[in-house]
């Protein structure tokens, strides 16, 4: 195919995706978000992503009933349903505290909010993961709202002009966005050092990642927040949403500093840095499994 057919394409696809999303924005969040979940668990399970989800929880929770399982992976597909609807009505969303109350406000525990009150004030940088947990693009709105200067790490899309659509979409509510790549490290490092929020996702397979140990086995994983620890001395902490058991709430968390490991030379050790966020996403996945997304190839 030439050139100029593929921009056509490309375009086209842009413009579709845009159209979707415009009439997503008209349409009530809470009655089509209810609509998209039960149409994706009648939907879903005709996918061959079904069959690796199966596998998957077979795997990392041999002691569940296929009907068990069958109950985590619908609600999986529920989850991916309502995530679709809710990416146009990101701008929305509000935290709890923070200006009149809200259907769409984000709550969180008084300790939490605590926790993020001081995070915030002391204006130092923050190494921030999270895990394609419930929606797991609120973390970052979450934090921009808050107050934090943020930046995000994001994989780019394929087809430019749904990532022009996504970076226009998402800068105003989440900072600034990173593409994956290989400048992507030192663009990284030097927001922190501006005294950026930095967040990612760290529970996807990285073919040069390193060895870490996820619901008993083996698996590879992005070393970059370890790596930008030891380059900056930043503390390292892990952002979630959970979404409600009304499907359309979502109470946000973020967890203590997680407590690097070090090498005998008293540098932090990466791979068992590593180890210890899987630990901790692994523990997310554990409470509410039907809210990750099982449906890719974590372990290779």
């Amino acid at each position: 195919m030439t050139k100029p057919r593929i921009k056509l394409l490309d375009a086209i696809v842009g413009a579709i995706a845009g159209g979707a999303l415009g009439l997503a924005k008209r349409m009530d969040r809470r009655r089509t978000a209810n609509f998209a979940g039960a149409l994706m668990r009648r939907v879903g399970p005709l996918r061959p992503e079904h069959r690796l989800g199966s596998a998957n929880l077979r795997a990392a929770f041999p002691e569940k009933s296929d009907a068990e399982i069958e109950q985590i992976l619908g609600g999986v597909w529920d989850n991916l349903g309502r995530i679709g609807v809710e990416f146009a009505h990101l701008d929305e969303f509000s935290v709890a505290g923070l200006g009149p109350p809200s259907p769409d406000d984000i709550t969180y525990a008084p300790h939490v909010a605590e926790r993020y009150r001081q995070l915030i004030a002391s204006g130092r940088p923050l190494l921030c993961f999270s895990a394609h947990l419930a929606n797991w693009e609120l973390p970052a709105v979450m934090g921009h709202l808050l107050g934090a200067r943020s930046a995000v790490l994001y994989r780019r899309p394929n087809i430019p002009p749904v990532n022009d659509l996504i970076v226009k979409l998402r800068t105003p509510l989440m900072g600034d966005l990173i593409a994956t790549g290989l400048s992507a490290p030192v663009q990284l490092a030097r927001l922190v050092e501006a005294g950026f929020h930095v967040g990612m996702l760290a529970d996807q397979h990285f073919t040069r990642g390193v060895e870490v140990t996820f619901f008993g086995r083996r698996c590879l994983a992005n070393p970059l927040i370890a790596l930008l620890a030891r380059q900056t001395g930043c503390p390292i902490h892990g952002l979630r949403v959970v979404r409600l058991a009304d499907g359309n709430s979502f109470r946000g968390e973020i967890t203590e500093p997680i407590d690097p490991a070090r090498d005998n030379e008293g540098r932090i050790d990466i791979a068992h840095t590593m180890q210890a966020v899987t630990a901790v996403i692994e523990g997310w996945v554990r409470e509410h499994p039907e809210q990750w997304l099982w449906l890719h190839r974590r372990w290779r």
